[in-house]
Parts: C-alpha cells; structure tokens; sequence
C-alpha cells in the first residue's frame, strides 16, 4: 500500500530523518510510534506531501506518489482547527467539499455520520459552542467521509473521553476490516496494544523496530512462563535444574504458582518433559511483554538492534 524508501529530511542542521524505511501494509492498522521528537511528525508531513524529502521515495500502491494522490488519502493532524464562527454543519460541509465531495452527497453522508453519533443537534450550532471533544468528533468525520484507503491520524485521541476514544476506536477497526489502511501516530500504547497489527518505532530519526506486533513481541520474549502446577514445589525446582529457573512460587497447600524462566536455549518441552515426572502441570503461559515495556526497552538500548520481522502477509 504505502512505502517508504530511505527517507532523508533535514531542517538546518537538525537531521529529522536519517534514512527511514518501511512499509504500510494494505487494509492493517499501523501504529508510527517513538518519543517526542523522533521524527514522526515530520514523517507523516512527507507522505501527505505537506514536505519534501531531501532524499528517498514514497510509493503508493506501486507507484510513485504524486501531488494527485493526496486527495485519496484522509488525514487528521494533531494541531486540530475549525472556523469559530462557523455553523457546525456549514465547516463539515466545506471541508467535505474541499476533497471534492458533491455538495448533495456530502450532505447526506454529513448527515447520517451526524445522527449515528448523536450530533444532529449539533448541525447549526456555531463551532465556538463545541467542547473539545465535540469538535475533534466533527473533523474525525470529515477525515474519512470521502471514503479515503490510506487514512493517517495524528494522536487521535488525545482530550477524548472513554466513550468517545471508544467511538474513534471502533471505526478505525470498522475501517480496516474493510480494507482501509490506517496509520496510527500516538502515544497511547494501550491503543496500540488493541488495534494495531504492524508498527514501526523512530528513535533519534532511525527506525529501530518495523514489523508485526505478533513477531515483535516474540522478538522480545525472555522465555519466561506463568506456570501452575500440583505437587512440590523443591521437587518441581530440582527437576528443573539445567533448563530453567524457578521464581516468585505462591504455595497452597498441594497448589502452586511459579513463575520459570527457561536457561540455556531449553524449550517449554523440554521444561514439561523434565518435569511432568514430578509434578502435575494445570496450566502453561507466556509472559508476553507489552508494547509499553518493549518501546521502553528500545528507545533506551544505547545501540538498538534493528528489527525487521517483515511486512508481507
């Protein structure tokens, strides 16, 4: 769908940019995450052609993207806007007009977007009556009322409400399942956890994480396991001996819950079979880092091992 080829931007003597590559896979929700200051912004100001870059290339859908391709895309920039004075549904409108949206058509999809959100009431009040939240709800809409396949929205739910963040939630995963593609900037690694499929993390202008969250999360596994088991607990730790390390063990009475982290290259396999003689296993999990602990751990490395786990599905 979307891809970037070593995409170099320079503000002065600030390089914002240093070669970034990746690629947007189609109808996914991917998430452009890093720290402040780590290039995003200026990113997405390259792929909406707000910016050039200094060196490299962006391809939509194969092609060289070109000033034409910015009317398919949708974007919502984090610094919001609306005309104060305006009537609410008059700005709707214009905007919807502005991405070439017949004046009947738009009306009517303004409209219905309106009343299955609930702000019909809203239609011919001026912007300036409009909470926060409201307005970001009215220029969400007009993001992606033309029906844009590449839609690209910059912290989306910053100043909403849980309902509303819900709202936003549920058409960015309506959207995908519909093969829109949808890039997601934030800062929210709980929205990242639940919706998106495909990340890619900018540290100090360098890309240092790209790829499946599934594959990434693996990546940053350290083979440790919630495991509970019937029987003794120092029976179960001896038995473990070169393949892992059991710790935290909760014991009642006959029960236990420990947690094991495997050694030496061993597998769950190996783990079970080497203690299945001792014990009875009731349950086996993984401990799956979050995307908070693994984006912490990245952006802190000094020297951050590249990972590519692929884009291709």
């Amino acid at each position: 769908m979307l891809v970037l080829e070593n995409i170099v931007k320079r503000y002065g003597d600030h390089l914002a940019l240093d070669g970034v590559s990746m690629e947007v896979p189609q109808g996914k929700v991917f998430g452009l995450l890093g720290p402040n200051g780590a290039g995003k912004t200026t990113l997405i100001r390259i792929v909406t052609r707000i910016t050039g870059p200094d060196s490299g290339r962006v391809l939509l859908n194969g092609k060289l993207m070109i000033e034409a391709d910015v009317a398919t895309l949708g974007y919502l920039p984090e610094e919001r806007g609306l005309y104060k004075k305006m009537k609410v549904g008059e700005q709707a409108l214009y905007l919807a007009r502005l991405k070439g949206m017949d004046k009947q058509d738009a009306t009517q999809k303004l409209k219905e977007w309106f009343a299955r959100w609930e702000m019909s009431g809203w239609w011919n009040k001026k912007v300036e009556e409009l909470s926060k939240g409201m307005a970001q709800k009215v220029q969400f809409i007009t993001t992606v009322l033309h029906g844009p396949q590449l839609v690209i929205l910059d912290e989306p739910f910053s100043g909403f409400d849980p309902i509303n963040a819900e709202l936003i939630r549920t058409e960015i995963l309506r959207m995908a399942s519909e093969g829109v593609t949808v890039m997601l900037s934030t800062h929210n690694m709980g929205s990242v956890e639940e919706l998106c499929d495909h990340i890619a993390l900018i540290d100090q202008s360098k890309v240092v994480l790209h790829g499946a969250v599934k594959d990434i999360r693996k990546q940053y596994s350290d083979s440790t396991y919630k495991v509970e088991f019937q029987g003794s607990p120092v029976a179960f730790a001896n038995a473990l001996a070169y393949h892992g390390e059991m710790m935290d063990p909760k014991v009642d009475g006959t029960y236990c819950n420990a947690r094991v982290k495997l050694l030496h290259n061993a597998t769950l396999n190996d783990m079970l079979k080497a203690t299945l003689p001792v014990a009875q296993i009731l349950g086996v999990q993984e401990e799956v880092p979050s995307m908070h602990a693994i984006f912490i751990r990245a952006v802190s490395e000094e020297e951050p091992a590249q990972v590519n786990t692929g884009m291709t599905e």
